[in-house]
C-alpha cells in the first residue's frame, strides 16, 4: 500500500509516506544520535493522520475514517474527521486502507534467547521494526548489559523499544546453576535491594522456587516498590496468588495446580492435565476467580509453544532472512527431526488448544491477560509478538481484544499511563500496518511505519541493517 504525504501548504504535494533522505529531519531530532536518525522517516513537529482505521487499545471496535493529530511526541486529538481540526502547517498522512494501533507493549520480551545470553542492539531493532515500542524483559541473563542497553535507548543512542529491565532469575534447589538459588532469607533481601538500587523493578521467579522463598521474594520486592512474576511449577498458581504474586507466565502450560502426584513445594507430578482437563470445570473457574480477585495478571506466550509442535513449527521466509547462517542451520536441523515425527501425533496441538481455551476464559471472566514473545527456536523478537496476535485470533479473541491484550493491558501491568492506547495526552507510540486487521490478522506483519515518542521509524531500514546478522 502506498501512503500519501500532504504538506499543509497552499499547493499540497503528494509523495511517498516514507520521506526521502533529503526531506528527513525537517524538525531537529532532539537527543537522537546519527545512528538512530538514519532510521527516521518522519520527525515533523506536527503530524495529522487522515482517513485512518484505528484500534485504540481500549475497545473492541475498529473506528473508521478517523483523524489523529500528534505534536511534540504526544497525541493531541483523535476522532471522526468532522470533529478533529488539522492544525495549520501539519504534515498530513493519508491512511486510507490501513490500520493504526498503539505501539505493542510486550511483557515477556527477553533480551536473550537460548544459546544467546544477550541479543543486544539487533534484538532491540527487531522489536521496534515489528511495532513493539515497550518491553518488559521478564528475567535477565545479562542484567548489566540489559541496563546499559536500556539507558542507551533512553538517551537516543540506539534504536529500540523502551526497556523495562528485570533482575536475574531466582529459582530453587534443582534449578539452573546460571540462576540465583538463594541460601537463606538474607541473600534474597540483599539481592532484591541490590537490583532495586539500580532501578530494577521486576523480579522473576523460576520453576524450582520454594514456597518459602517465593513468599520472601514477594514481600521484599513489594517493600521496594517492585513487582514479581513467575514461570511456576513447584508452587501452584493458587499458592502464588494467595502469597501476592503480581503475575504468572505462560498460562496453563506452567500450572501445576492440576498435576497428579505432585509433592508440595516440588516441581513434580504428571502433566496429563494438559490432555484431559475440562477448562470449564468448577476447579479451573475457581482458580481463575482467585487470580482475578487477587489482581494477578496472566501472560500469554502462544507463539513459543506453537514452535514446539512438529506440524506447525515452521519458520517464515522473513525470519530466515534475518537469521545468521548459524541460526538458520539450527532451524533446519530441528526441522529434520520434526519431519521424522509421527504426522498423526497431535498431542501438543491439542494442548495448544487447551492453553488457548484457558486464556480466553480468563479474559472473558475479567482477568488481565497480557502477551509476550518469549523468543526462542525460530521465533524471533517482534516477529513472535506479531505471531501472538494471529494466535490470539485463532483462540477466539476479536482483533480489538487481541490488540487490547498486547497494548493497554501490558501498559496497565507496567503501571505506565503514557503508553498502550490511542487517546489524547498519551505518548505518540503508534504502529501503522498495511490493510485492515479486522479482515485479515496476517496484516499485522505488514508494518510500514512505527512511531515512538512521535518519531516515525522506517522498519525496512532497520531490517535491512540486521539482515542475516541476527544471532551471530
Amino acid at each position: 500500500m502506498l501512503f500519501t504525504v500532504i504538506s499543509c501548504k497552499k499547493e499540497p504535494q503528494s509523495t511517498s509516506l516514507i520521506a526521502s533522505k533529503e526531506n528527513r529531519g525537517s524538525v531537529q531530532q532532539h537527543g537522537l544520535s546519527k545512528n538512530v536518525q538514519q532510521y527516521i522517516a518522519h520527525s515533523e513537529r506536527i503530524i495529522a493522520f487522515k482517513n485512518a482505521g484505528i484500534y485504540d487499545g481500549m475497545h473492541d471496535k475498529l473506528n473508521i475514517n478517523q483523524t489523529l493529530v500528534i505534536a511534540d511526541g504526544y497525541i493531541q486529538a483523535v476522532g471522526p474527521a468532522a470533529e478533529v481540526e488539522v492544525p495549520s502547517g501539519a504534515t498530513v498522512l493519508d491512511m486510507k486502507g490501513n490500520t493504526i494501533i498503539p505501539g505493542i507493549v510486550g511483557v515477556h520480551n527477553h533480551l536473550h534467547m537460548p544459546d544467546h545470553p544477550f541479543i543486544g542492539e539487533f534484538g532491540a531493532m527487531l522489536y521496534l521494526a515489528s511495532g513493539v515500542t515497550t518491553i518488559q524483559t521478564c528475567g535477565a541473563a545479562s542484567p548489566f548489559k540489559e541496563l546499559e542497553l536500556a539507558e542507551k535507548i533512553k538517551q537516543g543512542e540506539i534504536a529500540g523499544p523502551d526497556v523495562v529491565t528485570s533482575a536475574p532469575y531466582i529459582t530453587g534447589p534443582g534449578g539452573s546453576s546460571s540462576m540465583i538459588i538463594p541460601r537463606n532469607d538474607q541473600e534474597i533481601k540483599d539481592t532484591i535491594k541490590y537490583w532495586a538500587d539500580r532501578g530494577v523493578r521486576w523480579f522473576k521467579v523460576y520453576r524450582h522456587i520454594t514456597p518459602h522463598d517465593l513468599e520472601v521474594v514477594i514481600n521484599e520486592a513489594h517493600r521496594h516498590n517492585a513487582k514479581v512474576t513467575g514461570h511456576l511449577c513447584s508452587v501452584t498458581f493458587a499458592q502464588a496468588s494467595e502469597m501476592g504474586v503480581d503475575g504468572i507466565e505462560h498460562g496453563l502450560n506452567s500450572a501445576s495446580d492440576f498435576r497428579k502426584n505432585k509433592t508440595y513445594g516440588k516441581c513434580s507430578g504428571s502433566r496429563e492435565y494438559l490432555d484431559n482437563l475440562d477448562i470449564s470445570s468448577e476447579n479451573v473457574i475457581r482458580l481463575q476467580q482467585l487470580m482475578i480477585e487477587k489482581g494477578v495478571f496472566l501472560t500469554s506466550t502462544l507463539a513459543i509453544y506453537e514452535a514446539s509442535i512438529p506440524q506447525r513449527a515452521f519458520s517464515d521466509e522473513r525470519s530466515l532472512e534475518i537469521m545468521s547462517p548459524y541460526m538458520q542451520s539450527e532451524y533446519y536441523e530441528r526441522r529434520k527431526q520434526y519431519d521424522k515425527s509421527d504426522p498423526g501425533d497431535s498431542i501438543r496441538l491439542q494442548r495448544l488448544k487447551r492453553i488457548m481455551q484457558f486464556e480466553y476464559q480468563f479474559f472473558k471472566m475479567g482477568g488481565t491477560l497480557t502477551a509476550g514473545v518469549d523468543a526462542g527456536r525460530h521465533i524471533l523478537p517482534g516477529y513472535g509478538d506479531q505471531r501472538n496476535f494471529e494466535l490470539l485470533i485463532e483462540a477466539g479473541f476479536t482483533s480489538g481484544q487481541a490488540i487490547q491484550i498486547m497494548t493497554s493491558n501490558g501498559a496497565k501491568v507496567l503501571s505506565n499511563q503514557q503508553v498502550g492506547s490511542i487517546e489524547k495526552g498519551k505518548r505518540a507510540d503508534l504502529v501503522i500496518v498495511d490493510g485492515d486487521l479486522s479482515k485479515n490478522p496476517e496484516n499485522i506483519k505488514k508494518v510500514v511505519l512505527v512511531f515512538k515518542n512521535g518519531y516515525g521509524y522506517d522498519p525496512k531500514l532497520m531490517l535491512d541493517k540486521i539482515k542475516s546478522k541476527f544471532g551471530l
